[in-house]
């Protein structure tokens, strides 16, 4: 790229007319220019990571593809606008704008491909791709702007527009996960950014240089700038009802609630069971994560074999929707229950959406609930408490941020406050569809010091699925439920018997354990799913 730049930069014809401001002022209008253009373009990539992290997992590869095929395309597109650079004010406002459509529609175009086509990772290819070559197309007809302005060393001129160009990119990757999707979310957040490249890319630069222009090119590049903000502002006007109408075809029943967290994409969907009631599913990321309609046979298995020993107080990480806190608040010697919970969005939807908030009953205003929204690894560094059971309810370790939770070194945190006599029961995934990630999980939490007994319930909503109870000593601790266990529905003495049978096709196969550097888990889930 260097090198495109400086044959650029020897190859201006000192004979252009310099443009009309003053220099310091224009110089400073254009580096300004560089800045926001540097800042978008950091936001479009980051835009595409997220949501190929929402909608298919995996952000390792999501982004490791992102960022490759986007540099990959960033040094053609460098030397492709070389032959451009003797018209380079036409050509920048040409590459801006079309940058500002494509980049500004990029995450409505994916999800709209991922919604009705199931089509995510050729289209993502596709669209990084012409994001990275509009994006390298911008340095070398930059630096040809601002010779024009002023001349100077191309290592100089280098050396400014590169400064420039990274303080850029600093600012838009801190915008983007503190302000736009706060804000606007991911939809929105990108209209807005192609609205911002627009301005800055074409007007700005246009409006510098206007008289190398005939009045008429002048008045073309405006009104395509024009109507590329007509485009995405129509679009930012349609962009809710879009979003319904393209998340919609992701979900066989209605969707009653939608949200784009910082860390989540939170839908829930009713509809009537062939029971007769309402069927409430809440999914994160495209995961389901419960249903009304039996989501009593996880959350009494999660919860009660836990419960069978002391439990004055109880540790629940994960969990945000409140229902594993509901059977832990059955028991009236409960004193104290702790809920870590990562998204805040979460815990405050189950306070305040009622039918979530009837399926627990109102958990989270209980006076023993103590609901803490934090990151559970950070917030295990820090503990105190000790706990007489702790129980573990995160999502399928899918991505690096989940199979952090899932490693040796979390279970090693957590034994420093659990209780002596203390159980800890972790929901471990389907032993039926991913046996490899199970089995991984249980040699995990044996590995960091605890003895474990592995069993399975059968969930209709999800099939097949497992747990691991692990306790502090040498022997593997019961399977059983305490002598003045509430009323279930599901769970009983010969329930938990049969639970820990395992057939053939699902008992322990030869499996590492997840550590921080070498997430085995993470590595089995996407594997088997990928098969499946």
């Amino acid at each position: 790229m260097s090198s495109t730049v400086v044959d650029d930069l020897d190859s201006a014809a000192p004979s252009r007319p310099l443009v009309s401001p003053p220099h310091r002022g224009a110089r400073f209008l254009l580096l300004l220019a560089v800045f926001l253009c540097a800042a978008c373009g950091l936001v479009y990539e980051l835009a595409l990571t997220a949501l190929g992290s929402y909608l298919i997992g995996n952000s390792v590869l999501q982004t490791s593809v992102v960022i490759s095929v986007m540099v990959f395309a960033m040094g053609v597109g460098s030397l492709a606008a070389k032959p451009l650079c003797g018209h380079a004010v036409v050509a920048f406002a040409v590459v801006e704008g079309t940058l500002a459509l494509i980049g500004g529609l990029s995450v409505l175009v994916l999800y709209t491909a991922f919604a009705w086509l199931q089509l995510y990772m050729p289209a993502m290819i596709v669209v990084s791709l012409v994001i990275g070559l509009l994006i390298g197309a911008e340095i070398p007809l930059l630096m040809t702007l601002l010779q024009r302005i002023r001349r100077q060393e191309a290592s100089s001129a280098v050396a400014d527009m590169f400064a420039v160009d990274y303080i850029g990119a600093l600012v838009g990757g801190l915008c983007f996960p503190l302000l736009l999707l706060p804000t606007f979310g991911q939809l929105k957040g990108a209209l807005v950014i192609g609205a911002v490249n627009a301005v800055a890319g074409v007007i700005v630069v246009v409006l510098l240089f206007r008289h190398e222009l005939r009045r008429l090119v002048r008045a073309g590049l405006l009104a395509g700038v024009a109507a590329v903000l007509a485009v995405l502002g129509a679009t930012y006007v349609l962009a809710d009802d879009l979003e319904v109408t393209a998340r919609q075809q992701m979900y066989a029943d209605p969707i009653v609630h939608a949200e784009t967290t910082q860390y989540q994409d939170i839908v829930v969907t009713r509809s009537t069971a062939f029971t007769g009631s309402p069927d409430t599913r809440l999914f994160l990321n495209g995961d389901l994560q419960f249903s009304s309609v039996d989501e009593y046979r996880y959350h009494e298995s999660l919860v009660h074999p836990a419960l069978s020993g002391p439990r004055s107080n109880v540790l629940i990480m994960g969990g945000g929707d409140g229902l594993a806190l509901r059977e832990v608040l059955r028991y009236e010697d409960v004193r104290h229950v702790t809920l870590v919970e990562l998204d805040p969005a979460m815990t405050r939807l189950a306070r305040t959406y009622a039918p979530l908030r009837a399926l627990n009953r109102g958990a989270l205003d209980d006076p023993r609930a103590e609901v803490v929204n934090a990151d559970a690894f950070t917030w295990l560094r820090g503990a105190r408490q000790r706990y007489d059971a702790v129980v573990i309810d995160f999502p399928d370790p899918d991505a690096a941020s989940l199979a952090k939770l899932y490693s040796v070194e979390f279970y090693h945190l957590l034994g420093q406050v659990l209780a002596p006599q203390g159980k800890v029961m972790v929901q471990s995934g389907s032993p039926y569809f991913a046996p490899k990630t199970y089995w991984s999980i249980a040699k995990t939490i044996e590995t960091a010091g605890y003895a474990t007994t592995a069993f399975q319930v059968d969930v209709p909503s999800f099939g097949n699925w497992g747990f691991v109870l692990a306790g502090r000593g040498t022997e593997p601790p019961p399977l059983r439920l305490a002598a003045d266990v509430p009323k279930l529905r599901y769970l009983d003495a010969a329930v938990l018997r049969a639970a820990t049978v395992f057939p053939a096709d699902r008992r322990r196969t030869d499996v590492r354990p997840s550590t921080l550097m070498d997430p085995a888990v993470l590595e089995y889930v996407l594997d088997e799913w990928r098969n499946y």
